[in-house]
């Protein structure tokens, strides 16, 4: 008996190459993987154990933030008050738990709450009234700004309780120490990311994306998912500001002034389509670390501060240009 084959024998791997070589990941991932060899020539503090600790310990407020975006600009919109929620749900919580008004885990608790607050309003907003997302989030950025100055005084809140500076301890790994934030900040990436690839409400998020009619058509209760998901997008904004008065030890009123802009530009460099229905929690995790990445590489060698901030923004130019040109080759 003799073996035979088929006309399609031989097509999986170049196909799955294909694949792999196309995904919106492929491009952001080659990037992180060629600016750490680099760094890694150019410095030799870069490429230790500690220092990329430090990498992951300066991009995961930034980095949970950017999470709650990825979801909005999946389903085609865009949130400007990020930042400014946070820094109101660090504040609040601080001076609740440091006044002793109410128990710091009740604090915890009511600043997570406020935060997921804001997100429902931006979602009822946008999809009750409806209003443009830009403008709609523009305007809560400047409310939950002012909200910000007014309940804090213009004061830094210090003294804190443990319970809200305990995911800034660190343990111990090899000789590198790892903090419980960070750790908290990988579990979200990685349950987001396996809530939009592998449950029905990721499939709906994309759909939302991709066609608001189609998604309606098709059953998908379009005005509750995005409710929901600004919902979802402002309780990580809360978990951002625990992180962050974790991080720093205080609450500070001027925390989170250019972070709405920091997460999408992590969103973006990671390869999520502005224009929505396209992208992953994944990519983000990648362009979170390539933002980190730069900054601590080119301040490790010196470089100011402006120029990572202009390296930043050819970054993003790139990256939105990379995401209009694959676009018109999909048509």
């Amino acid at each position: 008996m003799t073996a035979t084959t088929t006309p399609y024998a031989g097509l999986t791997a170049p196909s799955t190459a294909r694949r792999l070589l196309t995904a919106p990941t492929t491009g952001p991932l080659a990037a992180l993987l060629i600016a750490c060899v680099f760094f890694s020539f150019s410095t030799d503090q870069f490429l230790t154990g500690g220092n990329f600790s430090l990498i992951v310990q300066q991009v995961m407020v930034v980095g949970t933030l950017a999470i709650g975006q990825t979801l909005i600009i999946l389903t085609a919109g865009i949130d400007l008050s990020c930042g400014a929620v946070m820094a109101f749900g660090s504040i609040m919580m601080a001076r609740m738990a440091a006044e002793g008004s109410v128990p710091p885990l009740l604090a915890i608790g009511l600043g997570l709450l406020v935060c997921a607050g804001f997100g429902l309003l931006n979602g009822v907003l946008t999809e009750k009234i409806p209003l443009p997302p830009f403008i709609v989030t523009l305007g809560m950025l400047n409310v939950a700004f002012a909200l910000t100055h007014i309940y804090s005084e213009e004061q830094t809140v210090t003294e804190l309780p443990g319970p809200l500076t305990a995911l800034g301890g660190t343990f111990p790994l090899g000789h590198t120490d790892i903090t419980y934030g960070s750790l908290v900040t990988i579990a979200l990436f990685l349950l987001f990311a396996y809530a939009l690839s592998g449950t029905g409400w990721g499939r709906h998020v994309y759909a939302l994306g991709n066609s608001v009619e189609a998604a309606r058509l098709n059953g998908v209760r379009t005005s509750r998912l995005t409710i929901g998901v600004y919902t979802v997008a402002g309780l990580l904004y809360g978990v951002a500001a625990l992180l962050l008065v974790s991080r720093t030890g205080v609450g500070d009123p001027q925390a989170g002034q250019t972070d709405n802009l920091d997460s999408i530009t992590a969103v973006v460099i990671g390869g999520t389509s502005l224009f929505g229905g396209r992208g992953s929690v994944l990519g983000t995790f990648i362009g979170v670390l390539i933002v980190g990445v730069f900054r601590n590489g080119l301040q490790l060698m010196g470089v100011a501060s402006i120029y990572q901030t202009l390296i930043t923004g050819v970054l993003v130019i790139l990256a939105v240009t990379v995401d209009q040109i694959s676009r018109k080759r999909a048509r």
